[in-house]
């Protein structure tokens, strides 16, 4: 077989504010590639199906120098993500073609990915019959873990409590819904639109607002005191829902989306509170809690999801060119849903 071209999606500069497709990130077809014969050196040829745009995937838009959570993309390299994939080729013990693999993945059709990936390094694994291999890379996979693990780790829920969860119907915060609804709570849940509110009451939650036109603080005096807060959002939100906190409530820090593209104008007022109200602060990474809570993760969740007993909503952007515009979406809040890149069909 001749070589073809190996679409990429490359980082081209680092950000000052939102990510800009086209400036930030550009797609590039200049590779080819000789499915055939490239060398694996023990490794794994790999077909890319769907790629994750998360969050998080702007703290990897920095400096290579300075040190953080999540590796950081390198100008001229190709970003990656969580993906699912299909193998083409196979040297490395454990994986052979026509095997579905999920973990980290260069933002390309094919690619042949690191053993040496410390967090998400590429499985082996079998879509749960009536699941659709995209759902393992939302809440079947580490935005699900991320509510799993957090949820049952940290929220010490007991039912007849309230619980507030910012960025309600983004994969993280829709399954926490379900999962503190499952548990007995009364569940508040804020969105940035009326689609969004809509889909976070179809999940369960008891009140939903629309904290673009609706006042958050408003919201919580009339609904808290809060038992929990799942934080998803950080700023003004987090200081609103210090200070509608009960006495020893806890507080899961997961996520500050409000403050990835800008630090400014953030003033919190209601700190003192945090010992004031005995309040327990709990911050995570869903790395650190994988050994503990991975296997009864993949045991209760694929099979809920496949049932629709646990609901999930999907926003689909169609080509890895179109990638960019992916993750500037997310990083806006224009999204519906777990953002899923489709890359190929098998």
């Amino acid at each position: 077989m001749a070589p073809i071209t190996n679409g990429r999606t490359l980082f081209n500069e680092i950000p000052s504010g939102f990510p800009e497709p086209g400036k930030t990130t550009v797609y590039d077809t200049s590779q080819t590639i000789d499915l055939e014969n490239v060398p694996l050196n023990g490794g794994v040829l790999v077909k890319t199906l769907v790629l994750s745009a998360d969050p998080y995937m702007r703290v990897q838009m920095r400096p290579a120098d300075i040190e953080s959570y999540m590796p950081p993309f390198i100008v001229g390299q190709p970003i990656f993500s969580l993906g699912v994939g299909k193998v083409i080729r196979s040297e490395r013990e454990g994986f052979k073609a026509g095997d579905y693999v999920y973990g980290l993945l260069d933002h390309a059709e094919y690619s042949i990915p690191s053993p040496d990936v410390p967090i998400f390094g590429i499985i082996v694994f079998k879509p749960e019959p009536g699941l659709r291999y995209s759902a393992y890379i939302g809440a079947g996979g580490m935005p699900g873990q991320t509510s799993y693990y957090g949820w049952k780790e940290y929220a010490n829920a007991k039912a007849g409590e309230t619980v507030f969860v910012s960025g309600g119907a983004g994969p993280v915060g829709s399954l926490v819904i379900q999962l503190a609804k499952q548990d007995g709570l009364k569940v508040i849940a804020s969105a940035g639109s009326d689609e969004k509110v809509q889909f976070c009451k179809d999940v369960g939650a008891d009140v939903a607002f629309n904290y673009k036109t609706t006042s958050t603080l408003d919201i919580l005096r009339k609904e808290g005191p809060l038992n929990i807060y799942w934080d998803n959002v950080g700023g003004t939100t987090l200081d609103a829902a210090i200070e509608n906190a009960a006495n020893h409530a806890r507080f899961v820090e997961c996520g500050a989306i409000s403050q990835y593209n800008s630090k400014d104008g953030v003033k919190m007022k209601n700190l003192d509170q945090i010992y004031a109200r005995r309040i327990t602060l709990y911050g995570f990474l869903v790395s650190d809690l994988a050994p503990k809570w991975q296997e009864e993760f993949y045991k209760v969740i694929p099979k809920k999801l496949a049932s629709g007993e646990f609901k999930f909503t999907e926003d689909v952007t169609n080509g890895l060119e179109n990638s960019g515009q992916a993750i500037r979406d997310v990083q806006t809040g224009t999204n519906t849903g777990k953002k899923v890149i489709v890359v190929a069909q098998e």
